[in-house]
Order: structure tokens, then sequence, then C-alpha cells
């Protein structure tokens, strides 16, 4: 080998060996050594939302737990999959998803292909449920689902509706099958939008977290006729939930959990979902996430996993009803 080829091959082995640890993820920390560097939480929906406000508000408690800034990231869009995709594609337990159930659970069954495996999303801590409302504009004049069954019988396909996320179209989807109403859907791209023609009676029906519609509820122009929880709301204490009405199809809790990557330390999930629980005990984060329209329901990686089976299972159920197979 000539001097000169000797040498580059040299200063290319060694370049190469430099430029080596920036190619790599980032090393998985021991639950001693967790958080050794700033956190990243990546939310799936815009500031503002429910699931926003209360990540921020985690945020700040854990950061001072933990003595690492905590850095909450909004990336809407794209029925929850520009969140999913960025916080995978960091392969770093130091950057984690939050974000509602709701948000994944129907993909494999509105999608062709998925940029993303969701055996991948490795459950955490189970942080709140959101509380999901069935509202009408009150100018409909219907005060209770029982009577907007009965409008919806005598007008069929005359009354529309929307939702807020592909698991919400499905669970309202099956809803109308199982009674046997036949109403049209709406799409939205922006709840925003959905909640200015509900509050105006262009559409009917609207599902989302109380959240989106609480300032027109406060108005007097939208009406919450149920929640789909399994129990009554602290925000909403006087409205039934759908089981509490007779309709057992529109029942679900509006998870909301953190997620890590693949090959997360099974210890520093505990330590994250003990952390979670202990800043959940506190009586100001209560009294805030209650006035978002979530109810406080910290659980365990084990616990957030069983619930989300659960969706899963209503999921695929509902899809079954309408021949809907999910992407292998």
């Amino acid at each position: 080998m000539s001097r000169p080829v000797k040498n580059w091959v040299v200063s290319t082995l060694f370049a190469t060996a430099l430029a080596l640890p920036l190619l790599l993820p980032p090393p998985v920390a021991g639950a001693d050594a967790w958080p050794n560097r700033p956190v990243r939480f990546i939310v799936t929906l815009g500031p503002g939302s429910g699931v926003d406000i209360g990540a921020r508000l985690f945020a700040d408690k854990l950061s001072e737990r933990w003595g690492q800034p905590v850095v909450v990231e909004n990336r809407p869009g794209g029925d929850g999959m520009v969140a999913i995709t960025s916080f995978l594609s960091a392969h770093d337990d130091h950057t984690l998803l939050v974000s509602p159930v709701s948000s994944f659970t129907a993909h494999p069954y509105f999608h062709d292909k998925l940029p993303y495996d969701p055996r991948d999303l490795i459950p955490i801590a189970r942080i709140s449920k959101t509380v999901v409302a069935v509202s009408v504009p009150t100018s409909l004049n219907v005060n209770s689902l029982k009577e907007l069954e009965a409008m919806a019988r005598a007008k069929p396909d005359q009354l529309n509706w929307t939702t807020a996320t592909g698991f919400t179209d499905f669970v309202f989807a099956g809803y109308l099958h199982t009674v046997g109403l036949k109403m049209a859907k709406v799409p939205y791209k922006n709840p925003a939008g959905a909640v200015t023609d509900l509050a105006s009676g262009t559409i009917q029906v609207y599902m989302p977290a109380y959240a989106i519609v609480r300032p027109q509820v406060e108005a007097g122009t939208v009406k919450v006729l149920a929640v789909t929880n399994h129990e009554r709301a602290p925000a909403l204490p006087n409205v039934p939930t759908a089981v509490e009405e007779g309709y057992p199809s529109l029942e679900f809790d509006g998870l909301v959990g953190l997620f890590g990557p693949p090959g997360i330390a099974d210890e520093v999930r505990n330590k994250i979902a003990d952390d979670i629980r202990s800043v959940a005990a506190d009586p100001e984060i209560i009294k805030r996430l209650t006035a978002t329209g979530q109810i406080v329901s910290p659980g365990n990686a084990t616990e957030f996993a069983a619930s989300i089976a659960q969706q899963r299972e209503q999921v695929a159920a509902v899809a079954k009803l309408f021949g809907n197979k999910p992407v292998q």
C-alpha cells in the first residue's frame, strides 16, 4: 500500500471513529441515573388542549423532582402520527410521548399502512381520563340522549355529527349502528371549527373533550347531554354518564398517559410512574386538571397497559360491526 493511500485510510478510520458516537442513539439510563439531561414531552395535541395543559402542569412539577428541565413540544396533526413518529424517531429514553390513547387505537382500521409499529409505544403511566362530552346546540331543544334518539329516529339522515379522533368516530358510529339511527358524519380537521358550527346549529352532535366545548357551554350556546366516562365528571356533576342514560355502547374513558420508546428500562418506567402518582396527589394539580375537564387517574405501566388493551378490544368490536380489519 502506497504512503498516500495508507494515510488516507488511517485518516478516514480516525474520522469515522470520532463521528460514530454522534450517529448512535443516546444511551439508555438506569433508574438511578435517569434523568441525567433534559427531558422532552411530545404531545399529540395542540397548545391549549386539556392534554397539553395537563402535560405542562406535570412537566413543571416533575422538573422540580428530577432536577432537570422538562420541555413540552406540541406536534399536532396527521391523526396523531406526526407526534408519534417524531417521538419514535428520537430513539431516546429522555424523549417521551404524552397522548390520549384515542389518538392511535383506531389507526390500524383507518390507514392502509402505518408509519410506525404500535407495539413500539411502551406504556409508562396513566395520568388522567379526559371527560368526553356528547354535546348538542342549545337551539336543538333536546335535553337527554333519549330525546336526541327520538329526534334522530323521526328525522333519518337529517341530523349530522362529528367527533374529535378516530377512536371517538368508531364509538359514535357503533352507537348509531347499535340503536339503529341514521345520521350524517361531517369531518373536521380543526376542532375549533366544529365547535363554532355546533354552537350555531350547523351540526347537531359533537363528541369531543369537554375542554373543547366548555366556553360555549358556559356561554349557553351548547349543552352537554352525557359524558362517556365510567363515572360522572367532577367538572359536570349534574350531567349523567351515557350508561346512566341507557347507552352502554357510548361508554369509554378518554385515557391520557405517558409512553416511552422500545428499550426503556423497567426501573425507569417504574420511577416515572411513581413520580406521576406523587404529582397527581397534589391538590393544586387536581384542581387545575379538573378545571380543564379531566379526571385525575394515575396508574402504573401495568394498569395503563391493561386499560389500553381494553380500549383496543372496544375498537375491534366496533370495527367488526362494519367489517373493518386492522392493518397487519
